[in-house]
């Protein structure tokens, strides 16, 4: 009877050890699947742009100043069609002024900048909301933004391009962790002073 047992042994580590091998191949493929889906967005987190979240406004449905004219015709006030050309973008843009400047120093620089701006969207007015709703995250974002800014960012026109694109990200980042969306795709400078 000794002998079976010894015999057994090796046979049940062995099985053991396999158990315990296909236990963490099974986690780590588990963890592994879960940790992307959740940097994705869909799993906890973020929530995705869904068929609830903004949608694109294609240029035929874009509001135009001055009135709509006749409904369905895309006509102005004034009973004409706006112009229409080749070339430019297919969606509308829609655009949002930020009442108030911001005010900040310049990096390693005496010197303060202060600008105003204005967002742009080709989604509907649900990311201009969002905006709205969480507009002191989003100064905060700008501020921190313009304080990294530099002298040569500031006055040259390469370095406020650069600039409003920083401006873009940062504006996206905040509303992305705030409503799980961003959309904004320009910045626009309204006022720019620097002293």
């Amino acid at each position: 009877m000794s002998d079976e047992t010894k015999a057994d042994t090796p046979k049940k580590k062995g099985k053991g050890k396999l158990i315990i091998l296909m236990l963490l191949a099974v986690l780590l493929v588990g963890g592994g699947t879960a940790g992307g889906l959740w940097a994705a967005g869909m799993l906890g987190g973020a929530k995705p742009a869904g068929p609830e979240g903004p949608k694109l406004v294609p240029k035929s449905e874009q509001k135009r100043a001055g009135g709509e004219g006749k409904e369905g015709e895309g006509a102005t006030s004034s009973g004409t069609k706006p112009p229409s050309g080749s070339g430019g973008d297919k969606y509308a843009s829609n655009y949002y002024a930020i009442e108030k400047d911001f005010t900040s120093n310049l990096r390693d620089s005496p010197h303060y900048v202060q600008i105003g701006i204005a967002v742009s969207t080709p989604y509907d007015d649900s990311v201009i909301e969002n905006l709205k709703t969480n507009e002191i995250a989003v100064r905060s974002a700008v501020l921190m933004a313009l304080g990294d800014a530099t002298e040569e960012e500031v006055t040259t026109g390469d370095g406020k391009k650069h600039l409003a694109q920083r401006l873009v990200q940062a504006i996206n980042a905040t509303l992305k962790q705030k409503e799980g969306f961003g959309g904004i795709s320009n910045v626009y400078f309204t006022n720019f002073v620097v002293q």
